[in-house]
């Protein structure tokens, strides 16, 4: 049997802010091709930890290593390399407001490609919409002309923009209705899929963890408490996990996915 392929491994990663330990020895294994997800309750730093692994956050102590490469450890140019290789959504899609989804779209483009011209750079951003399911004429709208759920799209739009082999997705389906996040997560399963994505999901969304992770991934008291599948994680002696996946949410996400699953939807 083969080794498997990893596209993130993190050891001994330490994070404090001040006297405030947020991580401290933690360790997590993301497979290439899977989506996993993230969960914890407030404050155990699941943002914290993407930052960590994106180079965002200087980590106190520990290695983080993606796609074969230890970022904790790279010069500002091998990171740039690095970094093109993955497209990051944040909470609220951190759009610029000041310029169109068009234009946001291309901005990472004319950093790394600065040789395209403005045809190739129009070609790419409206496939980058139409990827993300958004509708031509939104390439035109700036942020504050978007509602909640096409600013979400415009984001990822724009995370996809360089082709990436990994993609972060901080909260997606946050501030979504039920139908809003369900073609949500949908659509990130496609783009999985498709693209042969791996997908870093950090998410409270008990739904999108039942209809889309191949794993998930639970942080607690500093680190990772638990990583498995739902039927493996349920099986732990955790208090938080049988909590979080046996309380009233959790037993309405699993009537939900099994009604799902009898009707083929």
């Amino acid at each position: 049997m083969s080794a498997p392929d990893y596209a993130i491994r993190v050891r001994g990663l330490e994070n404090r802010f001040d006297a405030q330990i947020v991580h401290q020895n933690l360790d997590l294994d993301v497979l290439a091709g899977e989506i996993i997800g993230v969960v914890g309750g407030s404050g155990t730093g699941k943002s914290v930890l993407m930052r960590s692994i994106i180079g965002l956050q200087k980590p106190v102590a520990g290695d983080v290593t993606v796609l074969g490469h230890k970022v904790t450890n790279l010069d500002a140019r091998d990171m740039a390399d690095v970094r093109r290789r993955w497209g990051v959504l944040f909470q609220g899609g951190a759009l610029f407001s000041t310029l169109t989804v068009t234009e946001n779209i291309k901005l990472p483009l004319r950093e790394y490609y600065p040789q395209l011209d403005a045809d190739m750079l129009d070609h790419i951003a409206a496939y980058k919409l139409h990827m993300s399911g958004l509708p031509p004429d939104a390439g035109s709208k700036y942020p504050a002309e978007l509602s909640g759920g096409m600013k979400k799209r415009a984001g990822l739009a724009r995370a996809l923009a360089l082709d990436p082999q990994l993609l972060f997705l901080d909260e997606p389906t946050a501030g979504l209705d039920p139908i809003g996040a369900t073609a949500f997560d949908h659509l990130t399963l496609d783009l999985k899929r498709t693209l042969g994505l791996t997908v870093f999901l950090i998410t409270h969304d008990l739904d999108s963890l039942y209809a889309i992770c191949d794993r998930i991934a639970v942080l607690a008291e500093g680190k990772v408490v638990g990583v498995g599948t739902i039927p493996e994680l349920m099986a732990l002696n955790h208090p938080w996990i049988q909590s979080y996946f046996n309380g009233p949410r959790g037993r309405a996400a699993q009537a939900t996915l099994a009604q799902n699953m009898q009707t083929g939807a």
